[in-house]
């Protein structure tokens, strides 16, 4: 065997991964210019709909972004009058951010948005899809104790 076989470009995991998610996120665009968001904005109004008020620090550890990414990012979602940023109580260098009226009423904009990708992303059965969703939350999860020093 050929001592640089592990350097091809097909015999890599990362490079399948990372073409796949750039792909999903094209997929993606045409849906969230309609209603102004960035991909990334779209992941965090996401936790917001769902938890309506976070810590910076929670929603940087939901969405695996540093504060370096997770900052700009909710200063653009302020800008749009999205969400509101406020110092924590318990904290004060931690902020919290909640969803406003207008964030809220975004979502109604955006419902139909993981339907109509999972269809076009579900060519096998929906089966196939949770299979698939399943494996890569087991990658995700394997990542994170990997960047936080627990992998064995």
């Amino acid at each position: 065997m050929d001592k640089y076989e592990a350097l091809k470009l097909d015999n890599q995991l990362c490079f399948p991964l990372y073409v796949c998610a750039k792909e999903v996120v094209n997929l993606y665009r045409p849906h969230l210019d309609a209603i102004d968001l960035t991909y990334t904005q779209y992941i965090a109004m996401m936790v917001l709909w769902e938890e309506g008020s976070v810590s910076s620090k929670h929603l940087g550890e939901r969405l695996f972004l540093d504060s370096g990414t997770l900052t700009p990012l909710l200063r653009k979602l302020e800008e749009k009058g999205l969400v509101e940023r406020r110092r924590s109580e318990e904290d004060a260098r931690d902020l919290v951010v909640t969803i406003t009226a207008q964030g809220e009423a975004l979502k109604e904009k955006a419902v139909n948005i993981p339907e109509t990708l999972a269809v076009c992303l579900s060519a096998g059965s929906s089966e196939d899809a949770e299979r698939f969703r399943q494996g890569l939350m087991g990658l995700m999860g394997l990542l994170k104790s990997i960047k936080e020093g627990k992998a064995s």
